[in-house]
């Protein structure tokens, strides 16, 4: 099977998926930025380009409102 993202925009859901399990929460844009060592800006491209592509929802205007809309077993391991 072909995944329908890219190598980093898998590490993006995985990232979430995890953090999720951990803290019972979404990880905020601050904790992207931290572990993928990347600029704000490229933090909400992802997202936007992550919801565009329907793998993730997000409430407009509500903080920490992240979910999945793809399977565990569709995400790759955590690098």
């Amino acid at each position: 099977m072909n995944p329908i993202y890219t190598k980093k925009q898998g590490q993006y859901l995985i990232f979430i998926y995890y953090y999720q399990k951990l803290n019972k929460i979404a990880p905020a844009h601050a904790d992207f930025q931290k572990y993928f060592a990347a600029s704000p800006p490229s933090v909400n491209d992802m997202l936007k380009t992550l919801e565009r592509k329907n793998l993730i929802s997000k409430e407009r205007g509500k903080a920490r409102s992240i979910q999945l809309l793809i399977k565990k077993e569709d995400l790759p391991e955590l690098e």
